[in-house]
């Protein structure tokens, strides 16, 4: 504890950007907790029942479904019933417009836990660089002093283990935090695909022309498909 406290004293210019680091981890980590738990459904039961809804052709009784749902998951199906009512033929492209969006939200803060697990690291290194050239110019002007040296090196010490401590929590926050992200996106690739199937199912199906050919007279007249009446003499 002496030495903790020692080392915070003199080394806190290079401890400082570490306890930032730390600070903003904890604020990330609990910003993402939040987030993640209020957005939690039962998505199974929920796209089940979407699918029954889908099937009967009830549209309304999906969007309401989406909406009683909530949370992200219900905002993007709910949205992607809105663009299967009235953009049916260009679905595919709205929807992952939608659904890259919402996965933005699902990101957000991310890139600073990441960020802070590949430098922290190095700043607790920088910090034991200093501290040991400190401390061999310490040894230098004082002489040898087996216990300078050994407190010069402890503090060194610290420093690395500090920024590898916050390194190490970031980069475990950042993985989890990404699994979390990669369900929701499965989760809207079976709501893509739900809707897709019900988009293709419901395509009208296009009567087949008839198709006319010369019959007498100049090339561009048609056959209009009924017997034409022979000039009586």
């Amino acid at each position: 504890m002496e030495l903790l406290i020692h080392s915070i004293k003199l080394d806190w210019p290079v401890l400082f950007p570490i306890f930032i680091c730390s600070i903003l981890v904890v604020a990330v980590a609990i910003n993402r907790f939040s987030f993640y738990k209020r957005n939690k459904r039962d998505v199974d039961q929920f796209i089940r029942r979407l699918q029954r809804e889908l099937h009967r052709g009830n549209l309304e009784g999906a969007q309401n479904l989406s909406a009683q749902l909530g949370g992200i998951i219900g905002a993007v199906a709910e949205e992607g019933v809105r663009v299967l009512a009235e953009q049916k033929n260009d679905f595919a492209s709205s929807f992952d417009i939608t659904t890259s969006l919402a996965s933005r939200k699902l990101e957000k803060h991310l890139s600073i836990l990441g960020t802070i697990g590949a430098v922290a690291p190095f700043l607790g290194l920088f910090g034991t660089v200093v501290r040991i050239l400190y401390t061999f110019q310490d040894l230098a002007m004082q002489g040898n002093q087996s216990a300078a040296v050994a407190m010069g090196i402890g503090s060194a010490l610290i420093a690395t283990a500090f920024g590898l401590g916050v390194a190490i929590v970031a980069v475990i926050l950042f993985n989890s935090f990404q699994s979390v992200v990669r369900r929701y996106e499965d989760d809207f690739q079976l709501l893509k695909l739900l809707f897709l199937s019900f988009a293709t199912d419901s395509a009208p199906q296009s009567a087949p022309q008839p198709q006319g050919k010369a019959y007498g007279g100049t090339p561009n007249q048609q056959y209009s498909g009924f017997p034409q009446e022979k000039n009586r003499i």
